[in-house]
């Protein structure tokens, strides 16, 4: 396991260097800057706004520096007890925001991660909650009246995008029945409608593959030498069908993770959530190119790990797979 893992985080450096570079290249080719959409300022400001952020070096130079500023210097776990600062920890230098005057992008992801994190965390077990739920009795209640509801509720929440039904839960349960609020992240209350927007989507895909997954493990032989010893319906299904029918689920985990960071942003817009999203959104507006560049290495780095952890998950379920 441990060359396993080793040999993974040595194939996520050439992954994440590819990201890097492909985003440092690209926002820096889009016309205009980070300052073209300011007030306008004499020629001697602009000269020193370039030299202070070093917009004026050659883009050969700024990329190389820009790498060094990357590059994890030593750790230090006694910096993580004051929050999530990268540079004090590893020192990771994401540098300083194009728009926020005084302020690095290595404060503002300590200050806005926790909040992005926590609501993908619920949106997560939101969505493996009803997911697991509703595929679990269509599979145990196959072509009755059950599966065919909980079926229809998996469609539904496959085809409804979460740009609209955020907007339509929030019409009915905050403005109409006045139940939650409709934005902020101030109270527990307030992360109900997100996360459940969140996470409704990827609990229909969960329930559909929990149902496949349950259906195919059902139909096998140890299954039925289980009911022909007496065993209960429930034993059967918990004890032994469910871990082999989950191997699509936690298959799925690694891209659903991948969705619900990055579908955060819509979350977080619509809801006037202050997460990490909410702010690369505006900093893609605003062309700040150090929080572009930090927020994509960010989550890149976190699917990345996901994914490994959704590697090690699957081989645990099942002993037949190796790491290979």
């Amino acid at each position: 396991m441990i060359r396993f893992i080793l040999r993974r985080i040595l194939e996520a450096v050439p992954v994440m260097l590819i990201i890097i570079t492909g985003t440092f290249f690209m926002q820096r080719f889009v016309p205009g800057g980070p300052f073209t959409a300011e007030r306008a300022v004499t020629p001697e400001v602009q000269r020193n706004l370039d030299a202070y952020y070093h917009l004026s070096d050659p883009l050969w130079k700024q990329y190389v520096d820009y790498l060094r500023d990357l590059t994890p210097k030593a750790f230090h776990p006694s910096a993580l007890e004051q929050g999530l600062d990268l540079k004090a920890a590893f020192g990771i230098d994401f540098r300083p925001s194009f728009k926020y005057p005084n302020r690095t992008v290595n404060e503002i992801i300590a200050e806005k991660l926790p909040v992005s994190l926590e609501l993908g965390f619920f949106s997560l077990s939101v969505a493996l909650v009803l997911g697991l739920t509703l595929g679990v009795f269509a599979a145990v209640k196959r072509n009755t009246w059950i599966d065919y509801l909980c079926s229809g509720i998996a469609m539904t929440g496959i085809c409804v995008p979460t740009f609209v039904l955020g907007p339509l839960l929030v019409l009915s349960f905050a403005i109409h029945l006045h139940w939650f609020s409709a934005s902020g992240w101030y109270v527990p209350a307030d992360a109900v409608l997100p996360c459940l927007t969140l996470g409704s989507v990827y609990a229909a895909y969960i329930a559909r593959l929990t149902r496949g997954g349950l259906l195919e493990v059902l139909g096998q032989d140890y299954i039925r030498t289980a009911r022909a010893k007496g065993a209960s319906e429930a034993r059967i299904v918990f004890r032994h069908a469910l871990r082999g029918g989950l191997l699509p689920v936690v298959s799925f985990l690694g891209p659903a993770t991948a969705g619900i960071l990055t579908g955060s942003f819509v979350i977080e817009t619509i809801f006037q959530i202050p997460g990490l999203g909410r702010e690369f959104v505006n900093s893609a507006t605003n062309r700040d190119y150090t929080m572009v560049l930090g927020t994509v290495i960010l989550y890149a780095a976190l699917i990345i790990v996901m994914n490994l952890v959704v590697d090690v998950i699957q081989v645990w379920l099942n002993p037949k797979l190796k790491f290979e």
